[in-house]
């Protein structure tokens, strides 16, 4: 087996590094950043945030390939009164249960949901249009999207039914996502995968076997040369605090009547702040007309009903605008197979989570991740030797 270069250092380059050094490639990974990880870095300390709230659905293809192989490590615990602390936000006030009528939606399966009708309208036929904009704001945890009741009902009834699953698919590496990255990064090592940081490609190699893109997908376009590479993405207000510990305080809010999401992070995982102090993530998806300021004006609203006095025990804050950098949504009519393809031809491969590729979240990077090394390998095998004329 040739050698195959995989560019971008996350979660979808350090699988594709792994897949195609455990199939016998010789791997070369080069990220541009000083550190690995893309989007599931996690900060330097005292406050160990991600960018933006990071979970792995239990049960996803990756939980089983990561668990295989001793990659998973500790997972942050549920605490038993967790599921009691999370309040929704409906009509203008914070409670405990959310409407019959939106746990009704979640249950349905997302395989009876059409492609080609919104979510909005689909929803509102079956449930009424309360229970369809309440179903479609919870469903913005896994979407950070404005409006999901705007794209397709299959796509949005597949990540509400697994939002809402019980007991809960979300699980919560302990000490952050960059610690998941950390034991990928030392079993590609182990393997045999050069990994070189800080090392830029601005062009791609030529004569040096296949290549495996795993960069954003504005990335892969630019490093491509192809402006068809596009596909919709969210567009977030990404809040992080740091606020002095206070009995009381929620789980997590979910605003049901606009999607929005506040989550206490050191309920599950007290290690991610220093001892006294809570970490709190939030993510507020805004329209494309609207500003930064109006997604945190949300979050303060929520902050405002669920944690007292949060104003004056703040001790740290961080606010960011993630643009594009939320994984793939799919507006009605669409698929995850009309996203622009993993084969790009003349031995080029993308993987991410923007890509056609099934899954949730960073399933997507995943499952693109597979499948590029796999089609890789695959032409590699079937490409004829050329003649040695010497010999002959």
């Amino acid at each position: 087996m040739r050698k195959i270069t995989i560019i971008g250092g996350g979660f979808a380059g350090l699988t594709a590094a792994v897949t195609a050094a455990e199939a016998g490639a010789r791997v070369t990974l080069f990220e541009a950043h000083h550190t690995l990880g893309g989007r599931a870095r996690t900060a330097e300390g005292p406050y160990l945030t991600n960018e933006g709230p990071h979970a792995l659905y239990r049960g996803g293809p990756h939980w089983t390939w990561l668990r295989r192989r001793g990659l998973l490590g500790e997972l942050a615990p549920l605490p038993p009164r967790a599921a009691a602390t999370l309040r929704f936000h409906h009509h203008g006030a914070l409670r405990r249960v959310p409407p019959l009528d939106m746990l009704r939606q979640a249950l349905r399966s997302a395989e009876r949901a059409p492609v080609d009708v919104d979510f909005r309208t689909w929803a509102t036929r079956l449930a009424g249009p309360a229970a369809a904009r309440a179903a479609a704001s919870y469903s913005g945890v896994a979407l950070y999207h404005h409006d999901p009741g705007s794209l397709s009902a299959r796509f949005v009834q597949e990540r509400l039914h697994r939002a809402a699953a019980l007991p809960p698919e979300a699980r919560f590496v302990k000490g952050g996502w960059g610690r998941l990255i950390e034991r990928m990064a030392a079993h590609a090592r182990e393997l045999g995968v050069a990994i070189e940081t800080s090392a830029r490609v601005d062009a791609l190699p030529v004569g040096e076997g296949p290549v495996v893109v795993a960069t954003s997908l504005p990335a892969a376009a630019r490093l491509l040369g192809d402006p068809s590479l596009t596909w919709e993405s969210g567009r977030t207000v990404l809040l992080d605090l740091a606020l002095e510990s206070r009995r009381g305080d929620p789980f997590a809010i979910s605003d049901l009547d606009a999607p929005g999401w506040v989550e206490r992070f050191t309920t599950q995982d007290p290690g991610l702040a220093p001892a006294g102090r809570e970490l709190i993530q939030a993510q507020l998806p805004i329209a494309p007309d609207e500003a930064k300021a109006d997604g945190l004006a949300h979050a303060e609203r929520l902050l405002d009903l669920g944690f007292a006095g949060w104003r004056g025990r703040t001790v740290w804050r961080r606010a960011a605008v993630s643009q594009g950098r939320t994984g793939a949504v799919d507006r009605p009519g669409t698929t995850w197979r009309d996203r622009p393809a993993v084969d790009r031809g003349d031995g080029v491969y993308l993987a991410g989570d923007q890509v056609a590729a099934p899954g949730v979240l960073a399933e997507v990077s995943f499952t693109s991740a597979l499948e590029a090394v796999s089609l890789a390998m695959r032409a590699e095998h079937l490409r004829p030797r050329p003649l040695d004329l010497k010999s002959a």
